[in-house]
């Protein structure tokens, strides 16, 4: 099984960083607490914007000033900061969450 590329907060490779992600810890990571798939998530934001977006995220964490309550949660995060949704992709998005 393949290991997601590093993401370095290019909007073009964001969906694809997000569903190889996905594709993973569905596959391997099924069991391990949402805290360490986000760690190991965030192991793969290298280089760029996204490497500063990382380091301010994991300051936030520590202080716990931010706190995700599921990986999809945080992905969502990510897709927002990084990638280019229209209004309707979002509100999609958060339906499904709630659901």
């Amino acid at each position: 099984m393949a290991k997601p590329p590093v993401f370095n907060g290019e909007e073009k490779k964001v969906r694809e960083f997000i569903t190889a992600c996905k594709l993973y810890l569905r596959m391997k990571m099924k069991r391990i607490l949402v805290e360490e798939q986000i760690q190991w998530i965030l192991s793969h934001v290298q280089e760029g914007s996204a490497d500063v977006w990382k380091e301010n995220l994991l300051e936030y964490l520590k202080l716990e000033e931010v706190e995700f309550g599921s990986t999809r949660e945080f992905l969502l995060e990510l897709k927002k900061k990084f990638g280019r949704e229209d209004e309707e992709s979002v509100k999609v998005a958060e339906l499904r969450r709630i659901k």
